[in-house]
């Protein structure tokens, strides 16, 4: 593989040959000769971490063509050489020159080069075992503390507020034990005295503070060591088992209510004590290795360590053993092992390239093109190449995955969608999902059988669907066998009142039941269920658009039943009556409402058209039909024309002649009480001047350009209980906790400086404005 090198002074980006094996410590030396920077006074930054000599490129994740940055120090370690063998010379001006040298660039030269000897620390002293927490696992471990020095180069560390003690200005290098190449820099907050006294699971109690050992992948397994709040102890004669927060990471994140099943070794955390109060058998016992160590994770879980049996997932991926390490490969792009004998065709000896690929992970040579060959067809079998069917499933729309959620409004939302006037269509069920009106991209019901059901699509799936238009009779979902990824099948079971047929039933005014159906005693008072048409309805019912999905507004269960179907199983039938405002699309008032508003076009996909090879184009409505019709560039033209203008509202005066076939713009006109709540926010008023500009584009355009001004460019998101900062940009209050909790003090769209104590005021003439405009978007939140 190879990576990038970056360096920052001069922009310079150099490729460099590597392995994700390579040490850090070899890749500096490469570095060097591309560079000329001595690996000493090099730091190399990758994704905001300093690569240390000790570790891999693998242990950083690392992978191919990524970017290092490089940064290098002021002075070369040639330069310092050179001061120093002065000053050695020059015993008289020795103190004088290192003075001096120290308090010109004490940013650059680090301490330990001119003296070796140890800061004084109120708690600890040179050779005292002590617990350190790991930055890599945010566990503790033991180890042995060989330096203590001034803090020079690390950027200080903010206090824990939950800690007893604070940060002291000193560095603590601490080597773990059993590993003494590994060392370890921390501040005074991430070490404590060794804790070897065990509690034993009678004396423990709710509300202690404890060392145990957990593992945060596999609970049920050996893990590393972590500080725990007791939350609640049970024992019976069977078992006995704690469970308690688990903190994890330097930043103390916690894992709440976790269950800890090893309780023979828990360990009482010891608290830090000063050298002016130690003893003399403190001192000793504190000095003194501990005979016995802490149990470690296991580093396989499939064969739990044992060297006698196979295991494929920590020895040769083929035959299982775990000998000859000085045989196996390991391959760069699945890190699996393997034992050159055991390869197909063996291997005689380790291969001397860098990189190494087992057989499933090479590329094929065969299938390699050249420049202007053709394409050849690949030996690997993939569904595409076995596939038989020619269907071509919209274009790939029908099972493409959402480029946009709406947040307007909650998931579980009864009712009209902010801003989607009834009569809106859809080229794709995609489309419907993004706006928000049928979320589930396939399935015809949308609820939760605890809840209701909130919208529902009549696509003429089922034979016993009747549509009248104002009132149509549905046809629950289920008993069909759709196994071997079919989209649809024939009847072959009886249905049942369950999951979201049990859903649709709980919108019915009416008590539940699920053997003979009820009811709705009042139906308008009934949960409201907003009903989409699809296309394909067209060949059964008049009242369905002749392409794409339309929304065609509320409808209200009036009664549902189980009787035997066509097909001779039972089916669950729903009555459903329209009860909105509206008036519906295949109306004379409705299609004129929809000229008005400018939803007599269907809303495309953006920059969705097909180019047929003839230079014509095809479509996009006739290619859903089936239809043969080739258009013209003409027509191309008309398509990206309404794609582009899809969303503009148009006006009309009443009484102007609808048959001249001229549309003109309507204007949408805030009323008194949305006036209201815009002029009472005076902190946006900029921004509310330029939402107005749209309002002659209509309501959609108008709230399109709000959801937009006051999104948070943190979560993406329309703002919850906003703050107006002083900048006037608009932050989700949880969002600008966050940003504070990670010690970033400034705006997240200017950054300009906001202080650390900076007054966090949520707009309450903001906050009821959007609610007025997105009723329930902050449901959940």
């Amino acid at each position: 593989m190879y990576v990038q090198v970056r360096s920052l002074a001069t922009g310079k980006s150099v490729t460099i040959p590597t392995s994700r094996t390579t040490m850090v410590r070899d890749l500096k030396k490469l570095v060097e000769k591309r560079f000329g920077v001595n690996p000493d006074s090099q730091r190399l930054i990758f994704c905001g971490k300093q690569l240390e000599d000790q570790y891999s490129l693998f242990d950083y994740g690392i992978n191919i063509n990524d970017v290092i940055q490089l940064t290098s120090r002021t002075l070369e370690n040639g330069f310092q050489n050179k001061i120093i063998s002065k000053i050695d010379d020059n015993v008289e001006n020795n103190a004088s020159i290192a003075n001096g040298l120290v308090a010109s660039s004490s940013d650059t030269v680090e301490k330990d080069d001119f003296e070796e000897i140890s800061e004084d620390s109120l708690y600890f002293k040179v050779g005292d075992y002590v617990d350190v927490r790991d930055t890599q696992h945010g566990s503790w471990f033991l180890g042995k503390l060989i330096k203590i020095k001034k803090n020079f180069d690390l950027e200080g560390k903010p206090n824990d507020p939950k800690s007893l003690v604070k940060n002291d200005g000193l560095v603590y290098v601490v080597a773990f034990v059993g590993c003494d190449d590994d060392k370890i820099e921390v501040q005074l907050q991430e070490i404590r005295p060794h804790g070897m006294e065990i509690v034993p699971f009678e004396n423990l109690k709710a509300n202690d503070r404890v060392l145990m050992n957990y593992n945060t992948d596999h609970p049920l397994e050996r893990g590393y060591w972590f500080d725990v709040l007791v939350k609640q102890i049970n024992s019976t004669k069977k078992s006995r088992t704690v469970i308690g927060d688990v903190y994890v990471g330097i930043n103390n994140a916690i894992i709440r209510n976790c269950y800890l099943k090893f309780l023979d070794d828990i360990y009482k955390v010891k608290p830090y004590q000063l050298l002016a109060e130690r003893t003399p058998e403190d001192d000793e016992i504190m000095q003194t290795q501990p005979a016995e160590m802490r149990a470690n994770p296991l580093k396989c879980i499939e064969c739990k360590d044992k060297s006698s049996k196979l295991c494929k997932e920590c020895g040769c991926t083929i035959c299982g053993g775990k000998d000859r390490e000085n045989e196996q490969l390991l391959c760069d792009e699945c890190d699996n092992p393997f034992h050159i004998s055991c390869l197909n065709p063996p291997l005689k000896e380790v291969p001397k390239d860098d990189d190494w690929y087992c057989p499933s992970c090479k590329v094929d040579e065969g299938e390699i093109v050249e420049a202007g060959g053709k394409l050849k067809d690949s030996k690997k079998k993939t569904p595409a190449s076995t596939s038989t069917s020619k269907r071509d499933w919209g274009k790939g729309m029908a099972c493409v995955g959402r480029t946009k959620t709406c947040n307007k409004v909650p998931a579980n939302h009864f009712g009209p969608i902010p801003g989607v006037e009834v009569g809106t269509t859809w080229l794709f069920r995609v489309q419907v999902s993004e706006a928000g009106i049928h979320r589930p991209p396939v399935a015809g019901i949308h609820g939760r059988d605890n809840q209701g059901a909130f919208s529902i699509v009549l696509s003429g799936g089922y034979e016993d669907d009747i549509d009248n238009g104002d009132e149509f009779m549905y046809t629950g979902s289920g008993g069909r066998d759709l196994s071997g990824n079919k989209r649809t099948a024939l009847q072959s079971c009886d249905q049942e009142l369950t999951r979201n047929n049990r859903a649709l039933a709980l919108n019915c005014n009416a008590k539940l039941n699920d053997i003979k159906g009820a009811t709705a005693v009042h139906w308008k008072e009934g949960k409201p269920v907003r009903v989409v048409r699809n296309y394909k309805l067209h060949k059964h019912s008049k009242y369905a658009p002749e392409c794409g999905n339309r929304y065609d507004g509320i409808y209200k269960v009036v009664k549902y039943y189980p009787e035997k179907g066509i097909s001779g199983f039972i089916i669950w039938r729903y009555v459903l009556k329209r009860d909105d405002p509206t008036p519906a699309p295949w109306t004379a008032k409705g299609k004129k409402l929809l000229i008005k508003l400018g939803l007599d076009k269907i809303i495309y996909p953006e920059n969705y058209i097909t180019i047929d090879d003839d230079d014509g184009v095809i479509d996009a409505d006739s290619k859903l039909m089936g239809s043969k019709r080739k258009s013209t560039k003409q027509d191309a033209h008309e398509i990206m024309k309404d794609n582009e203008s899809n969303n503009n509202s148009t006006k009309i005066n009443d009484k102007a002649d609808n048959n001249s076939g001229k549309k003109l713009k309507i204007l949408y006109e805030l009323n008194k009480i949305e006036k209201l709540f815009i002029d009472a926010d005076i902190a946006n008023k900029k921004y509310w001047d330029d939402c107005k500009e749209m309002l002659k584009n209509g309501k959609k355009a108008f709230l399109d350009r709000i959801e937009e001004t006051f999104l948070c460019i943190c979560c993406q998101d329309i703002v919850f209980e906003p703050i107006t900062l002083e900048c006037f940009h608009n932050i989700c209050k949880g969002c600008l906790k966050r940003s504070f909790k990670a010690e970033v003090y400034q705006c997240p769209s200017c950054r300009a400086e906001l202080g650390k104590f900076h007054h966090m005021n949520i707009n309450t003439n903001l906050s009821k404005t959007l609610t007025h405009f997105f009723p329930g978007y902050n449901v959940g939140r």
